[in-house]
């Protein structure tokens, strides 16, 4: 049972991100994913002009004439957050309130997706996962279900474990029958083979990636050696702090979804996490 602190701080990440959203870009939202859910209308006769790869061609072998299939856009979308509750997202140096790690930022990242697609009267849903798939909430369009989704994004900031993308992305790969928007919120921190399943998952839905990162991740104070403890597998290690380099910069993260088709933005603990959502769907948009 949540303690009343505990849900005064939920509906203080509630009312903090609906604010912000709603001063901020609910039409950048939309215009970004406009055209991209498509539903079948009707067949009609080809006309000279038109879309060759839109002929039903089963349709056309029966009448000997050409006939083409017709679409008319999804006005509601169906949404899909895929939050990343590994231990490496408890890390957080402060960021501007000397509060804030990379699961305080992704909360805030996912209260604000359910809250811009409850205003567009879309259907929100909610995966969590580490090594393993946790809480599934289907997606669902009412202002009950979008507040679940924001209890469980805060209730679920980090449970611990390492991070398994392929397994997340095989799971969303199943329950999604339909088209979707997904957003996948995490620190892509993972070694595997992630990449390769990512690119068929994006070519089926629209995928949108937020790449949480922490500032003190690139550049570690030089205290000289220190027994560190990672925070996936809880293995210590020594590390000479003067020569650290970060071994997956945020920079090859995002450099590899773009490569697989993924729109992807990279959102620190210090980043006002809605301003960085804003550019992210303004650059969806003037893309297609």
């Amino acid at each position: 049972m949540l303690t009343a602190e505990e849900l005064r701080q939920i509906h203080r990440l509630q009312l903090q991100a609906g604010r912000r959203v709603d001063s901020l870009f609910s039409g950048d939202y939309r215009s970004a994913f406009r055209g991209r859910g498509m539903e079948f209308e009707e067949v009609r006769a080809y006309v000279p002009g038109d879309d060759i790869r839109h002929i039903d061609w089963n349709v056309t072998a029966r009448t000997g004439e050409p006939f083409i299939k017709e679409f008319r856009e999804e006005r509601q979308l169906t949404i899909c957050i895929a939050l990343d509750v590994s231990g490496s997202v408890r890390f957080g140096s402060g960021g501007r309130d000397g509060r804030t790690s990379k699961a305080l930022q992704q909360a805030r990242i996912g209260a604000a997706l359910a809250h811009l697609a409850t205003k567009s009267n879309d259907r929100v849903g909610l995966v969590s996962f580490t090594d393993e798939v946790g809480t599934y909430l289907p997606p669902r369009r009412s202002r009950g279900h979008a507040w679940q989704v924001v209890r469980t994004v805060f209730e679920h900031q980090s449970v611990g474990g390492p991070t398994d993308l392929v397994n997340a992305i095989e799971f969303l790969g199943r329950v999604l029958k339909r088209r979707a928007v997904v957003c996948f919120v995490s620190d892509f921190l993972d070694d595997g083979p992630w990449p390769e399943a990512l690119a068929p998952f994006a070519r089926r839905h629209k995928v949108n990636a937020f790449v949480v990162h922490d500032p003190r991740e690139a550049e570690l104070p030089r205290l000289g050696l220190v027994e560190l403890v990672d925070a996936e597998t809880g293995a210590l290690r020594l590390v000479d702090t003067a020569a650290a380099k970060h071994s997956n910069p945020v920079s090859g993260r995002l450099n590899a979804l773009r490569r697989m088709g993924v729109a992807a933005t990279a959102i620190a603990t210090t980043d006002d996490p809605f301003e960085r959502m804003l550019g992210h769907f303004r650059r969806s948009a003037r893309n297609g």
